[in-house]
């Protein structure tokens, strides 16, 4: 498969290692510390390969993550089905084919090897004022470990158009990932990244979203499995009154590194956001990073926006790191908030449960599945949520096992 080597002309860049603070050893460099002033690039080479001090991998292992450095040959790692809504799958991408690269730009080294990677982007697409009741399935099926995969995905959704489109990893693979999501005015669109990879898995995947104006975004970052699995969004609500919601659900066992780095940029006037994660973490070794991002720009007026993070450590050597920032450049908004917080069990809860004859272990279980339900049950998939709630419950059996 032929690896494309050009890019949208707007988005091309020459610098040599432009990952922030890669060159913080050279005299008089200053790091880039916000998100909205990081370069982009589609070349690989630009970024040059991070070395964990860089502001945004000081958080992840890069030593595991190295096979993803490179563009795959072959590109055979993973596989697509489509188990409903295969009718909404258009004809494929190539670099330079709208709608592709009309809004993803590339952040970092693995988002660009997984544009160059991908020689054709599948492309989803929703007609214009059409409403698609049932949710459209893309299976993404890693083929083994050790196999290479690079993928470009663009989800359009036309004018007045409605739909919920759910991307389900499962398998094993080392996959390079970029979803292009554009919603154009007035459509209402949902997006639900699902990693139920097995444990020896590694997914890095750069979602970059635009909401045209009085359009809605959902969008669900849901990790279970995978050794590494790391999942970007980047949202921007581009037109006025348009509403981005963007929630997330991770439980990390022993081992794992699941990681969310989320960036919301406020652009149009009467915008609205709302940020929720939610984690639980147990094992030795299970780790959790959430980096949140909200700018609320010069001419977003009247914005409300809101991001939270909240972390549940279940057992000893388990670690959650949550960096919530906010960066705001008009002063005429209805409110802007942001909030984090890692702990363990409430003792009063467990107090309240246990004193009506519950026993310890199954308040415990009462109270993480309270604590992760408020996003399960924010998806409006009820199929979906019933798997998820067994899944969880899988999850804390292992706890006490």
């Amino acid at each position: 498969m032929t690896a494309p080597t050009t890019a949208p002309a707007e988005a091309q860049h020459t610098n040599a290692h432009i990952d922030p603070a890669a060159q913080v050893a050279d005299a008089g460099f200053v790091p880039v510390q916000t998100r909205s002033e990081r370069p982009h690039s589609f070349d690989p080479t630009d970024f040059g390969a991070p070395s964990g001090r860089e502001v945004n991998w000081k958080h992840t292992p890069v030593a595991q993550l190295k096979p993803l450095f490179e563009v795959a040959a072959p590109n055979d790692g993973v596989s697509y089905a489509f188990p409903a809504g295969e009718e909404y799958v258009a004809a494929p991408l190539a670099a330079g084919d709208a709608p592709r690269g009309e809004v993803f730009l590339a952040e970092d080294i693995t988002a660009a090897v997984a544009w160059q990677g991908a020689a054709e982007a599948l492309h989803i697409r929703i007609p214009r004022e059409e409403e698609v009741a049932e949710p459209i399935l893309v299976q993404v099926t890693g083929l083994g470990a050790g196999l290479r995969a690079d993928a470009h995905i663009v989800i359009e959704a036309l004018e007045h158009s409605s739909a919920t489109v759910v991307l389900a990893h499962s398998g094993s693979a080392q996959y390079s990932q970029n979803v292009e999501i554009i919603a154009r005015d007035g459509s209402r669109l949902t997006v639900v990244s699902l990693q139920q990879w097995q444990d020896d898995a590694i997914h890095t995947s750069a979602h970059q979203a635009r909401v045209g104006a009085d359009a809605t975004l959902k969008h669900f970052v849901i990790s279970f499995g995978g050794a590494l699995v790391r999942v970007n969004p980047n949202v921007e609500l581009a037109g006025n009154g348009s509403e981005g919601y963007l929630y997330g659900l991770s439980y990390a066992d022993a081992g794992q590194h699941l990681e969310s780095q989320v960036y919301l940029h406020h652009k149009g006037a009467h915008t609205k956001g709302d940020v929720l994660y939610k984690g639980a973490l147990q094992g030795e070794g299970a780790h959790s990073v959430w980096i949140g991002d909200v700018l609320i720009g010069a001419n977003a007026t009247g914005t409300d926006s809101y991001e939270a993070n909240r972390n549940l450590v279940l057992t000893e050597g388990a670690r959650a790191d949550s960096i919530p920032n906010l960066e705001i450049e008009t002063g005429d908004i209805l409110g802007a908030g942001h909030a984090s917080a890692t702990g363990r069990f409430d003792d009063e809860q467990l107090f309240y449960l246990q004193a009506r004859g519950i026993s310890e272990e199954e308040s415990r279980r009462l109270v993480v599945l309270g604590f992760l339900s408020d996003i399960v049950q924010r998806l409006g998939i009820p199929a979906l949520e019933t798997e998820l709630l067994a899944t969880i419950e899988t999850e804390l059996a292992a706890v006490t096992a």
